[in-house]
């Protein structure tokens, strides 16, 4: 059984419909919890299939602990046994690579691209130090 996340990056977006989408349809989150808020994001909650999640919403008015994030400014590592597989999809979707895939000293077989508003996405089979 997957563990609930509990750690969730944060991500802002311009166009948070527009991430939604390219995160589920090209990358292969799925999408747990999207709450509208006109043509806006409020918030929204994309879980990893195998393990994880994260969160983003619309860029808004200062909305307190969220507000100095600015869209473009993340990185987030994403661990998965289906590196090729999301590195051949994002590819096919014409997702800017800004790593080939590539096997690291450390045993990581990985690459990184950089989301639609710029933010910076690395998946990698690496899982931690044990």
């Amino acid at each position: 059984m997957t563990p609930e996340p509990n750690v969730w990056p944060a991500l802002r977006y311009d166009d948070a419909p527009a991430a939604v989408r390219f995160l589920v349809d090209v990358l292969g989150f799925t999408e747990t919890l999207v709450v509208p808020e006109g043509d806006l994001i409020a918030h929204a909650e994309l879980r990893w299939p195998e393990g994880g999640a994260v969160m983003l919403g619309s860029v808004r008015p200062p909305d307190g602990v969220h507000d100095a994030v600015k869209p473009g400014t993340g990185a987030v590592y994403v661990v998965s046994d289906h590196v090729d597989e999301i590195h051949a999809k994002a590819k096919a979707a014409g997702a800017e690579i800004t790593a080939e895939l590539t096997d690291t000293d450390y045993g990581s077989h990985t690459f990184s691209l950089r989301d639609p508003e710029g933010n910076a996405w690395t998946f990698g089979t690496y899982r931690g130090a044990p």
